[in-house]
């Protein structure tokens, strides 16, 4: 059975778009990726400070846990925000925009700072943060057809991997030359260099409304549907439990693995700026790696359902399985083998995954509904870091309190592959919606 994205090329008559310059693409999937790279490096300096913020600031595990989620107390919001604009901005000044917000919320730590200022600054980097995936990937599809979405999408999202493994190493180093503070400083001038960047080559391409010829069910989606019919679709929410779940595991990647290193494990400052690094290498890697694998199941045959979604899907549930194992070692090879696959499959299939949106919402929605994901999976970040926190806090040992933390996070990951892979299906929702008829426009927003 064809794939409902994965087909031969739409000829520009059926797309109603001419393809744009290669060039220009590939530049454009650069800019993105490096975007992503930015975001996530923005993340996870937190983590990596966190030792010595602690100290200077004289604050516990549990405060610190607070620190983390507030990051994600406004993720929601800017992602459904972000989401709406999305279309309505030009994206050559709504990713510049959101890149120079990002700049400005980490200034203050440049300097000293207080516990309350300091959660202000994680409040506004992930409001303006919230939306950065929904926008790359929807800027992402408009420069290509459906059929090339999946390998450029796998690209972008995996800046977020590469952004971490990149910046653990660089910006350990930098704060042991001089001190945490400066590791922001760094964060700053590259915020602003990737703004000046986007502005003088970035932009949305012509190909975001093209569908392929041979899909028939795409095809006959209306311009518009009514966004609960859209979220009512079983892919939608598939999706948007399989995201929810998994994003525990990156949140707590993201704000305590640092942490867990370090005073879990025992490892010193160095090692643990290395170490950090591998579970967001593999995860960059494996993104390039599960993009280009769904493409060729779909040129074999294979159905949107089975080269995204189950894909997807599969790739959580191992991860999740390898998290609760890692969970149950102590220090060594084997355990960090196991981590880093924990680490690293619960988030590999983000990229093909975010691909299936577009097999059952219209180009006009897509910002919106991806808004709507981003919104829904950040709830797990604002939960997760104040669990483990606490959990660390309440343990006999910090041990302890982080192995109870990590069983949880991989069982809802499991679960939530489970739910997933039952509910996901592009084509009977592509299929279902095509028929769908919109009301004559008495009322505007009755389609919204």
């Amino acid at each position: 059975m064809p794939s409902t994205t994965d087909l031969a090329p739409a000829p520009a008559a059926a797309t109603g778009a001419s393809a744009p310059a290669k060039g220009k693409a590939a530049l454009i999937v650069f800019l993105l990726f490096c975007f992503m790279l930015v975001n996530y490096a923005d993340k996870v300096v937190i983590g990596l400070a966190g030792v010595d913020l602690i100290a200077e600031l004289g604050i516990n595990k549990e405060q610190f846990g607070l620190v983390q989620s507030s990051f994600f107390w406004l993720f929601a919001a800017g992602s459904i925000l972000g989401g709406m604009l999305i279309g309505k901005i030009k994206a050559r000044y709504l990713l510049a925009g959101t890149a120079l917000l990002w700049a400005l919320s980490i200034a203050p730590m440049m300097g000293s700072i207080g516990f309350g200022l300091l959660i202000a600054c994680r409040v506004v980097l992930g409001f303006a943060e919230g939306p950065a995936t929904a926008m790359a990937t929807s800027v992402t599809h408009s420069w290509f057809a459906p059929d090339k979405r999946a390998i450029p999408t796998s690209i972008v999202v995996a800046g977020a991997g590469f952004g971490p493994l990149i910046a653990s190493p660089a910006l350990t180093w930098v704060m042991e030359k001089w001190d945490w503070h400066s590791a922001f400083s760094v964060l700053f001038l590259v915020g602003i260099a990737w703004m000046l960047a986007w502005i003088f080559g970035g932009g949305e391409g012509t190909l975001g409304g093209a569908r392929p010829q041979a899909s028939a069910a795409i095809s006959a989606l209306p311009d518009r549907l009514p966004y609960r019919k859209l979220l009512g679709t079983g892919t939608i929410v598939g999706l948007l439990v399989l995201f929810f779940t998994t994003y525990w595991s990156i949140a707590v990647k993201v704000s305590w693995l640092p942490l867990y290193f370090r005073e879990g494990l025992g490892y010193t400052a160095k090692e643990t700026g290395t170490l950090v690094a591998l579970p967001y290498a593999a995860a960059a890697a494996l993104q390039i790696v599960v993009g280009v694998a769904s493409a060729m199941l779909s040129k074999r045959g294979a159905s949107s359902r089975a080269a995204r979604c189950l894909l997807a899907s599969a790739l959580a549930g191992v991860g999740g399985l390898s998290t609760i194992g890692f969970a149950q070692l102590d220090r060594g090879i084997p355990q960090l083998l196991l981590l880093v696959i924990g680490a690293s499959l619960t988030s590999a299939g983000y990229g093909v995954a975010f691909a299936a949106v577009s097999d059952v919402v219209p180009a006009k929605q897509r910002g919106g509904i991806m808004g709507v994901i981003v919104a829904v999976y950040s709830v797990g970040g604002i939960i997760a870091p104040l669990i483990l926190g606490g959990l660390i806090d309440s343990a006999a040992t910090p041990a302890e309190g982080y192995s109870h933390g990590f069983t949880v996070i991989g069982v809802l990951a499991v679960v939530g592959a489970v739910v997933a892979a039952l509910l996901t299906n592009p084509e009977r929702d592509a299929a279902k919606l095509s028929k769908w008829a919109p009301p004559a426009p008495q009322d505007a927003s009755e389609s919204d």
